[in-house]
């Protein structure tokens, strides 16, 4: 039967919520035995961020999902066991390593979208780039700071050195791969030395890999629309999306309740009636979550299903934010109850609250504070701090009355 002729599956609001919250690994309690690699094998991806005003988005986003992670169990995955890489997603992201052979295309789009962004203009020549690579096959992994040429102009923001420029695009290219990091500076070293043989040396299609970016976005997604389908590695573009989907004759048309009682149009594996009827409810536990999760990235489609906008303020200058420099949005259950401001201070041993803001509607209950401590305390145990602070201001925002 042609797609065209399925009648559309529809999905309630919460019931849209609920799946994708379980797809995401936000729908159970973060208790349990843990398994860092299952989690991100789970996602597809965890996105790296250099932030670290709390703990690193990564580190947060895995611990949000399981809260017996601690931050140097990443670098275990990364450094010991090679069973994720680095590479970039829509942004520097780890991913399993067995994803390497559907990711082979994704370091030619890299290389050829830097050319076209001039970055040979500044690039030292193949030359150049090949004593580079000499020095870390004889010297062995090095980082930035091995080198020492200086930036042309370093008055721009995002000035880097030829040495750096040079690494970075062997890195995107496939040529280079993080080894490991020291206090987070990348260390590089020759792919073949990362990369497993068996996987760097596996010969798949473009289309075959493709097909697979495709279809594991939609996977994880539940439902999607081609342009999120796109959105979620950005390792594909939206004409190879689109013919995939014109290829595609397991996929079912749904139709999704927004937040604001519309339906909209969406695509959804073939099984989708199977997994919204296998749905439990979602864990009524409150999760602080951090800005760079996978459930926050798309603010189009946030903003759709749970009727919560948000931005992130990091690069906003301070008189123009609506909320604040680093902050994070509070779920619970299947809801976005309220967003708050926090800063670690590490040497003072205290995770510090320097605002908070309960969404419109939301009453903030005894019973909800108290379920906000236990969460800061637990954010607390992550940072490996001793105690939650409050500043008057934020204390006052949260009047449980």
């Amino acid at each position: 039967m042609a797609r065209e002729t399925i009648p559309p599956f529809r999905i309630g609001n919460r019931t849209a919520r609920t799946l994708l919250l379980t797809l995401q690994g936000l729908g159970q309690a973060p208790t349990g035995p843990l398994d860092a690699l299952a989690i991100i094998r789970r996602l597809g991806f965890v996105q790296l961020d250099t932030i670290q005003v709390v703990s690193r988005a990564h580190h947060h986003i895995l611990w949000s999902r399981n809260q017996n992670y601690r931050e140097p169990m990443l670098d275990k995955l990364l450094a010991r066991d090679r069973s994720i890489f680095e590479h970039f997603t829509h942004d520097a992201s780890v991913l399993p390593m067995e994803f390497l052979p559907m990711w082979q295309r994704q370091f030619r789009r890299k290389r050829e979208q830097l050319d076209k962004a001039g970055w040979l203009k500044g690039l030292p020549d193949a030359e150049a780039r090949s004593a580079i690579k000499a020095r870390i096959a004889a010297e062995g992994a090095l980082s930035t700071k091995a080198f020492e040429t200086k930036a042309v102009d370093s008055g721009q923001m995002w000035a880097r050195p030829p040495h750096k420029l040079a690494l970075d695009y062997m890195w995107y290219s496939g040529e280079l791969a993080t080894c490991h990091r020291m206090n987070f500076t990348k260390v590089y070293d020759l792919a073949e030395r990362v990369f497993p043989a068996q996987l760097r040396e596996a010969c798949e299609s473009d289309q075959a890999q493709i097909d697979w970016l495709c279809s594991e976005a939609l996977d994880r997604l539940g439902f999607a629309s081609p342009g999120e389908i796109q959105r979620f590695w950005d390792a594909v573009s939206r004409a190879e999306v689109l013919d995939w989907i014109d290829r595609t004759e397991s996929l079912h048309p749904v139709e999704i309740e927004t937040a604001d009682g519309q339906w909209i149009k969406a695509l959804a594996p073939s099984d989708i009636a199977q997994r919204v009827a296998a749905l439990t409810a979602v864990t009524s536990r409150l999760r602080i979550l951090n800005p760079f999760d996978p459930v926050i990235r798309d603010r189009d489609r946030l903003g759709r299903l749970f009727g919560f906008e948000y931005r992130n303020e990091m690069f906003v200058p301070a008189a123009k934010r609506i909320w604040g420099y680093y902050v994070f949005p509070i779920l619970e259950g299947h809801r976005f109850v309220g967003r708050i401001e926090l800063k670690g201070n590490r040497r003072a041993s205290s995770l510090n609250v320097l605002n908070f803001w309960p969404e419109n509607g939301v009453r903030w209950s005894s019973t909800r504070r108290v379920k906000l401590d236990a969460e800061l305390a637990r954010l607390a145990k992550l940072v490996g701090v001793e105690r939650v602070s409050w500043e008057s201001q934020a204390s006052s925002n949260c009047d449980p009355r």
